[in-house]
């Protein structure tokens, strides 16, 4: 699968160079899926690769490292700021938006390549998987689904009052979670499900801030009834 690894040049965008792991047979949908805080499109390319369907490309962007209030302002590859781990704290807005234009971007350049919007998942974890969720309520386009794993809805407030869209959305949490807590998680889904017709929660007991085997095989069902 190693050969099957490469980069693409993103050159529209101040995005490092996304990793991409081909589809093995012919390409007919594909999987964009953002990391964490701090790590990197290389600590999710294996694992999704592992359980998608031969013919969906997977895509893991790489953030730009930035100073990160959380961290004392320190650098880390980071979507946006953190500014505080309070559900109701301040949220970087501005960042949030530019980074959700960044990810439209690539869900545009896969389209012009030629897989249409609704055969285009868009996922992520912790952070990753908060911007995934605004971008599927913000893009505008009927996506195949968005997968949400161990994280929770940015600027929750302005999706209050919306019409449901009929996406599929796999939301997953571990309910020892001690950095986004599980309570995070399901106030999250109590709004996603007024957002989102076809909303499932699916949460993994002594789960911490990861992923598990389970979690895993109940994404690779995901991935193939909605990118069939």
């Amino acid at each position: 699968m190693g050969s099957l690894i490469s980069k693409y040049s993103n050159k529209e965008s101040k995005m490092p160079d996304p990793v991409i792991v081909s589809a093995s047979a012919k390409h007919t949908a594909s999987f964009i899926f953002l990391h964490g805080l701090g790590d990197t499109g290389h600590g999710w390319a294996t694992s999704i690769a592992a359980i998608r369907p031969p013919h969906v490309k997977v895509i893991c962007p790489n953030a730009d490292a930035m100073p990160v209030t959380l961290n004392s302002g320190f650098k880390s590859p980071s979507w946006f700021d953190l500014m505080t781990l309070d559900a109701n704290g301040p949220e970087d807005e501005p960042g949030i938006k530019k980074a959700a234009e960044l990810i439209k971007g690539l869900v545009e350049n896969e389209i012009k390549s030629g897989i249409p919007a609704e055969r285009i998942m868009i996922g992520g974890f912790s952070q990753g998987g908060a911007l995934a969720l605004y971008v599927s309520l913000t893009c505008g386009k009927p996506l195949g689904g968005v997968v949400a794993l161990s994280c929770w809805l940015p600027l929750h407030k302005q999706f209050v009052s919306r019409s449901p869209i009929s996406m599929p959305c796999f939301q997953a949490h571990g309910d020892c979670d001690p950095i986004v807590p599980f309570k995070w998680g399901q106030l999250s889904a109590s709004l996603l499900k007024q957002l989102m017709t076809n909303h499932s929660l699916h949460s993994y007991k002594g789960m911490m801030h990861s992923s598990s085997d389970e979690e895993m095989q109940d994404l690779k069902k995901f991935l193939a009834a909605s990118l069939p």
